[in-house]
């Protein structure tokens, strides 16, 4: 016995759109489970994950922090999969954004001008590009797979922010501990409010999305995506370069890392340390297919996930429960998006012998 699958001729459009809204739902309906499971009450329980955060002022601002790097993110990765190129280490771009942004505020921390934060931006931009570059080499020269390659470097670019605030990056006033100089007032992104402190990077993912929506939408590059993403032959065919497709993706989706890495730097924390990130690299993926591949979609898909983090702090403190659950609940969430979607698309079928099938239909 054996199991096949179909592809299926007659997929309905609707499941398509409601797909995300049905992975979603499941998405509660099981974690009222866990939480019934870990002996709380799953009703008080989702209340405090997913409402409570949208009746708080303070809340509302950390959600922004915290979509706006989804957001960017999935919108440079949003290119790549719809272009069937597979960059799993936006992790390490940010990161390497982060880092290249941040020479000009530690190097030369006295310094302040209107000119600094622009700087440190397009520096962002630069060092996720270059990190990204590293992946897209490889594939293009030497066939190696960008999946595992993108992904080893994440490890590389951690080890190496770990290095660096710890040794020549250290704060030499700030009493041995691991993080380097805080950024002069003109290195800060400001904020977008004067009631919290959400800053312009929220606004700079919500332009990056719109952007890159036209691009897909009203050019030419955006139709060379569709085309090399749906089948290479055929792009090939009407005369468009794989090699130049991996080089676009990959430092697009790397540039957009970068600014999203500076921008959580200089807007969020002020300064670098040891880790500046939740795993936001890993968990714009979830943003990206909960979004549809649609750099819009992104923004939408970008606030829910934005809102695990908030809602398992939240948890975390009023009943109880261990952070972990924020990671379990955007666990289930991808499974359950990618599950949707492969029913969507494709009919199962249990195969008994060669001659003799049963077909389960989904």
């Amino acid at each position: 016995m054996r199991i096949e699958l179909e592809k299926r001729t007659d997929r309905s459009r609707l499941f398509g759109i409601l797909s995300p809204l049905i992975a979603f739902a499941l998405t509660v309906v099981f974690g009222a489970i866990l939480f019934a499971a870990l002996g709380k009450d799953p009703l008080s329980a989702l209340y405090h994950f997913f409402i409570e955060p949208l009746f708080d002022i303070w809340s509302l601002h950390e959600l922004m922090v915290k979509a706006a790097p989804l957001i960017m993110i999935a919108v440079g990765l949003s290119i790549c999969y719809r272009s069937n190129i597979w960059n799993i280490g936006a992790e390490g771009q940010f990161i390497a954004g982060a880092i290249v942004g941040s020479v000009v505020p530690i190097y030369f921390y006295s310094w302040s001008s209107p000119l600094l934060l622009p700087i440190m931006l397009v520096m962002g931009i630069a060092g996720g590009m270059l990190y990204a570059a590293i992946p897209a080499l490889l594939k293009n020269y030497f066939n190696t797979n960008e999946i595992l390659t993108s992904l080893m470097l994440v490890y590389v670019a951690q080890l190496f922010l770990d290095w660096l605030v710890r040794g020549a990056w250290r704060n030499p006033e700030g009493y041995n501990f691991p993080q380097s100089r805080q950024f002069v007032d003109a290195a800060i992104l400001p904020e977008m409010f004067s009631s919290g402190r959400a800053h312009y990077g929220f606004a700079l993912a919500i332009l990056a999305a719109i952007a890159v929506w036209f691009m897909m939408r009203y050019t030419l590059k955006g139709f060379e995506v569709s085309v090399m993403g749906q089948s290479e032959r055929a792009g090939r065919f009407a005369g468009f370069s794989s090699r130049r497709m991996v080089w676009f993706a990959f430092l697009v989706s790397g540039g957009l890392a970068g600014l999203a890495g500076i921008c959580e730097v200089s807007g969020a924390i002020g300064y670098l340390q040891p880790t500046i990130s939740p795993g936001y690299g890993f968990t714009a993926i979830i943003v990206a297919f909960l979004g549809r591949l649609n750099p819009l979609g992104a923004i939408v898909s970008g606030l829910v996930l934005a809102l695990t983090y908030i809602g398992g702090e939240g948890v975390q403190f009023t009943i109880g429960v261990s952070e972990k659950v924020t990671r379990v609940f955007q666990g289930m969430l991808l499974f359950f998006v990618l599950s949707c979607d492969t029913l969507i698309l494709y009919r199962v079928r249990i195969v008994f012998s060669r001659h003799h099938r049963k077909e389960v239909r989904s």
